[in-house]
């Protein structure tokens, strides 16, 4: 009879319990692998924590109705293919790839969903087939706005200094979305009689080298094309731009914020924000290849303005 009246009671707590405790009790509780090459921060990136204040406004709360499984390079771009491999080792639901991780979980997987917050020119570097039907396992959400932004931000450095005659360009030419950038860069260069001085860092050890030669070529401003490395070494742009006193164009608003003078972007955190939404629509049976890359909608001008009076 005891055993009787215990079988009852667990028929009903299942009966009546919430949804989600039913689906941590079955094994059902969603688990999101989250892949970044940067360090994880804490108390969380603007970005990160864009994201999971998305998650919180469609109902899930991490830890509880659903588990988020971090792994970081921590700028160690070699051990992202690793990283990648254990969370589909680990049989994630959906992988969220933050830019500069995009590639390794594509390589990882051709069936376990991926969302990317901020994909550079996903057509042009083929993650995706178009973004009205991706066709593949990767959707998400449109970074920087396109390579268009690079001659945009040229146009704003004229706009700043009207007498702008030559402008250093500080980029990696191997990072996602830079070659269309370049060409973007170029074709408003010559619009607006700008000469443009490109120097090119694929490596840490490039960074002296290019810093000197930038120095002799005396730029009137300095454009920065964003990519995990210059973002690596933000410190060391800012503090040569700085002593140099050379004006710079950044492609992130965390760029000003470490002293940059401008930066011209899409709102990363409101495309993190976004993001939730795709693994929320996934996690309820949407395919990726269905559903749209968003373009972004938020685009966010920031000046310093203690650069511009010092």
């Amino acid at each position: 009879m005891r055993l009787i009246g215990l079988a009852v009671v667990l028929t009903l707590w299942v009966a009546l319990a919430p949804p989600g405790a039913q689906a941590q009790q079955a094994g059902q509780v969603p688990r999101i692998g989250y892949l970044v090459l940067s360090p994880l921060a804490d108390p969380p990136s603007a970005e990160r924590a864009a994201f999971l204040d998305g998650l919180r406004g469609l109902g899930y709360v991490a830890g509880q109705n659903i588990f988020i499984e971090y792994r970081s390079a921590a700028w160690n771009r070699e051990l992202l293919p690793d990283l990648a491999a254990e969370l589909v080792k680990l049989k994630v639901d959906v992988i969220v790839a933050v830019p500069g991780a995009v590639e390794a979980a594509r390589d990882a997987t051709k069936t376990i969903p991926i969302v990317g917050p901020a994909l550079l020119d996903p057509v042009e570097n083929r993650l995706v087939a178009s973004l009205a039907r991706p066709g593949g396992n990767i959707t998400g959400t449109v970074g920087s706005g396109g390579s268009e932004l690079g001659g945009k931000r040229l146009e704003l450095l004229k706009e700043a200094i009207p007498g702008l005659s030559r402008v250093a360009l500080l980029w990696n030419p191997a990072n996602q979305g830079a070659s269309g950038w370049f060409r973007d860069t170029q074709s408003a260069a010559r619009l607006l009689g700008v000469t443009l001085q490109s120097h090119e860092v694929k490596d840490p050890a490039d960074f002296p080298r290019v810093l000197s030669a930038m120095m002799r070529g005396r730029p009137d401003a300095l454009l920065i094309f964003a990519s995990p490395l210059t973002t690596a070494y933000r410190p060391i742009i800012v503090d040569f731009a700085t002593k140099q006193r050379v004006p710079t164009m950044f492609g992130l608003k965390p760029d000003v914020e470490a002293g940059g003078l401008m930066s011209y972007a899409a709102s990363l955190p409101d495309t993190f924000r976004r993001a939730a939404s795709y693994v929320d629509k996934i996690l309820k049976g949407a395919k990726p290849a269905d559903l749209p890359v968003e373009q972004p909608t938020k685009f966010e001008l920031v000046i310093n303005r203690a650069s511009r009076e010092s």
